[in-house]
């Protein structure tokens, strides 16, 4: 059996929400989860969408790098 580490150098995610409190705290819970891996933000996307029934939607796109 042969068994192999790889550092993940590069990791890009994908959030979404129905309010910004929401994307906030699932960015966050992540980046605390990414610490584990040495992975730092590299940049934050986001952007805010309002369908035709009035509803907004928030979504962000986060990219992590080793440190």
């Amino acid at each position: 059996m042969d068994f192999q580490l790889d550092m993940i150098k590069d990791k890009v995610e994908f959030f979404e929400a129905t309010d910004i409190k929401t994307l906030e705290k699932k960015i966050n819970e992540q980046i605390e989860n990414n610490k584990a891996l040495l992975l730092r933000i590299h940049s934050i996307s986001h952007q805010m969408h309002v369908d035709e029934h009035g509803r907004t939607y928030y979504s962000a796109v986060v990219h992590f790098r080793a440190n």
